[in-house]
C-alpha cells in the first residue's frame, strides 16, 4: 500500500521528523526536499535499518541514498535560456525566481540557464535569483515591483513555485509592458495552462507525470531488492515542453 505524506512545513527538522515517521511505516520512502545535513543523516540512519530512501524530483547529497528518479536539470535550465534568448533580440534583463536555493533541481536549473545566457545571449543581463520561497503572494509582490520599476525587463525565468503569482501580477500591468516580457516556467498545472492559453507563458518544462511516476515505483521496488547494494540508482527521465500551441 502507497503512503502519500504532504508537507506545508518545509523546515528540515520537519522533513527529517516525517521521513522518521514514514520509516516506521513503510518499506522504501520517496523524499522531494531541499538537500540539507539534518535530511541526510535520518536518510543514513533508515538505511541502516534497511529502508532505502530515493530522492524524488531533486536530488539530496545523501550518501547513503538509494537513488534518484528526476530529470536532467542542467539541459532544462539551458533550455529555458534559449527560449528566451532566441525570442528576445532586444537588450534587457531577465528576472530568476527560484524557490528555494536548497532544492538541488532549481539550483542547477538556475547555474544552467546562466551558462547558456553568458555562451549566447550577452545583450540580456541576468539579475540575481530572487526567492519565492514557494509563495505565490512573495511571486506577485516581486514581479509587480519589477514592472513598476524597470522598462526593459524582458523575461522571466519561473525555477521554483510561485506561478500563479506571477501570472496575477502580469494580468494587472499595462499591456504595454506585459507583452515585452517573456516568461518560461517548470512543470503544469492549472494555472500554468491557463497561462499558456492566454499566451502569457512562452513555455513550460514539465515532468512527464505518468514516466517518472512508474520510474519511481521501479527504482523503489529496485532499491528495496538490493538494499545492501552501495550503488546509488539513477533515473533520469527527459522532461517534456509545452507551449501555447501544444497545451
Amino acid at each position: 500500500m502507497a503512503v502519500v505524506d504532504f508537507v506545508d512545513v518545509l523546515e528540515p527538522q520537519n522533513i527529517a521528523d516525517r521521513l522518521e515517521a514514514l520509516g516506521k511505516r513503510c518499506d522504501a520512502v520517496a523524499v522531494i526536499a531541499g538537500d540539507h545535513p539534518l535530511i541526510g543523516q535520518t536518510i543514513q540512519s533508515l538505511k541502516e535499518r534497511g529502508k532505502p530512501v530515493v530522492a524524488y524530483i531533486t536530488d539530496q547529497s545523501a550518501r547513503d541514498r538509494a537513488g534518484f528518479v528526476g530529470t536532467d536539470n542542467w539541459k532544462l535550465g539551458r533550455t529555458a535560456a534559449w527560449f528566451l534568448a532566441q525570442t528576445t533580440p532586444m537588450p534587457g534583463r531577465i528576472a530568476v525566481f527560484i524557490g528555494n536555493h536548497r532544492y538541488q533541481c532549481q539550483d542547477v536549473s538556475d547555474a544552467s540557464f546562466r551558462s547558456y545566457m553568458r555562451e549566447h545571449a550577452p545583450h540580456l543581463q541576468v539579475d540575481d535569483s530572487r526567492p519565492t520561497h514557494e509563495e505565490p503572494q512573495e511571486a506577485y509582490r516581486i514581479v509587480s515591483q519589477l514592472l513598476s520599476e524597470l522598462d526593459d525587463l524582458r523575461g522571466i525565468f519561473i525555477v521554483g513555485g510561485g506561478i500563479s503569482g506571477v501570472l496575477r501580477a502580469l494580468r494587472e500591468a499595462p499591456a504595454e509592458k506585459r507583452d515585452q516580457v517573456r516568461v518560461v516556467c517548470r512543470d503544469i498545472g492549472p494555472e500554468t495552462r491557463k497561462g499558456l492559453t492566454e499566451g502569457l507563458i512562452m513555455a513550460a518544462l514539465c515532468h512527464p507525470l505518468d514516466q517518472i511516476s512508474d520510474e519511481l515505483i521501479g527504482t523503489m521496488i529496485a532499491a528495496l531488492e538490493h538494499r545492501d547494494s552501495t550503488t546509488i540508482l539513477q533515473r533520469v527521465v527527459p522532461f517534456e515542453t509545452i507551449t501555447p500551441e501544444s497545451v
